[in-house]
């Protein structure tokens, strides 16, 4: 990679989370993979550019066709989380951002093959409102769906800015290192162990509070314990996040979430390109009620 493309750094002085300053082409590097495998975690500044964003909000905004579609999860502590979520891609705006080669290519860099979109969810924290992501591993839940490994990752690109005041990200880097911990539910979450969360972050050296802006871009391993606070402030707070599996690491249970289905890869240039605001058909929005029996599966102690 050109040196004047990309420039790898530190997310912070006294930080172990990698970041990659993006000025080009973004393409991933062995050295990139290399810091991904170590931390679990890379963040990537401006892989989206604000044109894009503003493109993407404009989609997500234009109808009610996703915001509509929104539910909540409670975090126990009177608020909740507020997400909607889709199978498939779907050939609107945001369903590019989903297949475009930046995002693909640079996960199947990661996972070491080719991957398929498990599913998108819009997170949404509004101003003084929006509740608690509580500890946990993606691969914690992941696993109750059959997957036998945890070849899956999430792509997690703020809409706004995302920092400690509004209730943003928290990782502890390296905790992916310690494989899946048992999980358990709480509230209408699933959550890690906190007993374990507490020794992790003491061994891995402490949680890290993301800082984030519109367009910066976090890849971040399915083991990675992460977190987020409530949000108090006056700041709304909207992240899109996408998640790949491997396609030799196909659930071995029918679930909420697709098995396998083969991903049709676009250009970079197709987020812009595409002036489909409204038209979500195929995309397939998770019905609550199918995830809340989901969890009362879970309950009963099924797989």
């Amino acid at each position: 990679m050109d040196e004047k493309t990309c420039k790898i750094v530190k997310l912070r002085e006294n930080s172990s989370v990698p970041e990659v300053v993006n000025t080009g082409k973004f393409q991933i590097t062995s050295d990139m993979k290399a810091m991904y495998d170590e931390e679990g975690v890379i963040c990537v500044r401006n892989l989206f550019s604000k044109e894009e964003i503003d493109h993407i909000l404009k989609a997500i905004t234009a109808t009610d066709e996703i915001t509509g579609k929104s539910w909540g999860r409670s975090d126990g502590e009177g608020r909740s989380v507020k997400l909607a979520l889709w199978k498939h891609p779907g050939n609107d705006v945001t369903g590019m951002v989903a297949r475009c080669k930046r995002i693909v290519d640079t996960c199947e860099a990661l996972l070491g093959g080719e991957v398929y979109h498990y599913h998108t969810k819009l997170m949404m924290k509004d101003a003084k409102t929006g509740g608690k992501h509580l500890w946990h591993q993606d691969y914690g839940y992941w696993y109750k769906n059959g997957m036998l490994r945890p070849d899956v990752l999430t792509v997690f690109i703020p809409l706004d800015v995302c920092n400690k005041t509004n209730g943003g990200l928290q990782v502890v880097p390296g905790s992916h290192k310690a494989g899946r911990i048992e999980h358990l539910t709480v509230a209408e979450q699933t959550a890690a162990n906190d007993e374990r969360v507490q020794a992790l972050c003491e061994h891995f050296g402490g949680k890290v509070y993301t800082d984030l802006q519109p367009g910066d871009t976090l890849f971040f391993h399915s083991n990675l314990l992460h977190t987020s606070d409530k949000n108090d402030s006056d700041m709304r707070r909207w992240c899109f996040l996408t998640a790949y599996n491997r396609a030799d690491n196909d659930p071995i249970y029918k679930h909420h979430h697709p098995n396998y289905t083969p991903l049709s890869k676009v250009e970079d240039s197709a987020i812009l390109e595409c002036q489909n605001f409204t038209d979500m058909s195929g995309k397939e929005f998770l019905d609550p009620k199918d995830y809340d029996q989901h969890l009362r599966l879970k309950k009963s102690g099924y797989h």
